[in-house]
């Protein structure tokens, strides 16, 4: 069963190598660059990965950069932050390719408090409570490591290409009659800081993005 793992990313060369070396066998990644200064793409290419370069900034725009380039019937999303474990991708890839679920979400058990401040908890449930209310989906977290077939996510015509990209990916597929369910995946402390929600600016924009895609 083959696999196409979109990795976003911007400034992350220090995690890229723990991330690519715990690839599971038949798991090809895609690593979308989206303006990294670090040298990422280069360490990238140097472990194997398949660089696309996104020059539109967001994590949307790298994210459905990758889904375009994907070429695996299964494709999943991941962050290449070191935060989630490649060696767990099986958990969310599995159901689709049998045919059991159409979007698989893995939701993050963080494995020390500093993986996931207490702020960001909070706020997640509260997004998880309006899922429920405008989808009536039950998820507990809009994980960032998730699993659906290519062609089926592309019909779904996404158009937010920041960090709303995750939601409006569940609300289309619930709009269209998709089974969608969650499993368990470690969450560990992350390799730096997060471009979306590590700065007050960036949880902000978050907010407003994702009020966005409920709203519409």
């Amino acid at each position: 069963m083959s696999v196409d793992l979109i990795l976003p990313c911007l400034n992350e060369a220090a995690a890229l190598p723990w991330v690519l070396g715990r690839l599971p066998a038949g798991v090809r990644a895609v690593v979308v660059d989206n303006g990294s200064t670090d040298g990422s793409p280069e360490v990238a290419a140097r472990y194997g990965a398949t660089v696309v370069s996104c020059e539109v900034r967001g994590y949307g725009a790298a994210c459905h950069a990758g889904l375009q380039a994907a070429e695996a019937d299964v494709v999943a999303f991941m962050d290449a932050d070191a935060s989630l474990d490649p060696q767990q991708l099986v958990r969310v890839t599995a159901p689709v390719h049998s045919g059991r679920v159409d979007l698989m979400v893995g939701r993050r058990r963080p494995v020390s408090k500093d993986a996931w401040p207490w702020h960001l908890r909070l706020a997640n449930a509260e997004l998880s409570r309006l899922i429920r209310r405008r989808t009536g989906v039950r998820l507990h977290d809009l994980g960032p490591m998730r699993a659906a077939r290519r062609i089926e996510l592309l019909a779904l015509a996404l158009l937010d290409r920041r960090s709303g990209y995750p939601l409006e990916t569940v609300v289309r597929a619930a709009d269209a009659g998709w089974r969608i369910a969650e499993v368990d995946v470690d969450y560990l402390p992350r390799s730096g800081r997060s471009k979306v929600t590590g700065t007050p600016l960036g949880a902000a924009r978050a907010v407003l993005d994702m009020s966005r895609v409920l709203s519409g």
